[in-house]
């Protein structure tokens, strides 16, 4: 193969945005927050089925998204005081 034909086939990175900070960044740089039957969990593998939201890596985006109607929004549900313990819980530290 030559060079031009290598370039054209370049691996296209995923870009997701924080539905707290809208910051925009590849997929693997931030955190999936997925909507399933037993509530609303983090998912690390970013492959669990579900409706899913993006948070960045900053502990005030995780507490914004666990104290206010953001992330309930973005996964079109209601957050429980357990979905909102299990955020808090699962925040990054700084």
């Amino acid at each position: 193969m030559n060079a031009a034909h290598q370039q054209q086939h370049r691996k296209r990175i995923p870009i997701r945005t924080c539905v707290v900070c809208r910051t925009k960044e590849g997929k693997r740089a931030l955190f999936r927050i997925v909507r399933t039957e037993d509530g609303v969990q983090v998912d690390p593998t970013g492959k669990m089925n579900g409706r899913g939201a993006y948070l960045c890596g900053d502990p005030d985006c995780w507490e914004r998204a666990a104290a206010t109607d953001i992330l309930s929004k973005a996964l079109r549900t209601t957050l429980t005081a357990d979905d909102r313990a299990r955020l808090r819980q699962a925040r990054p530290s700084p």
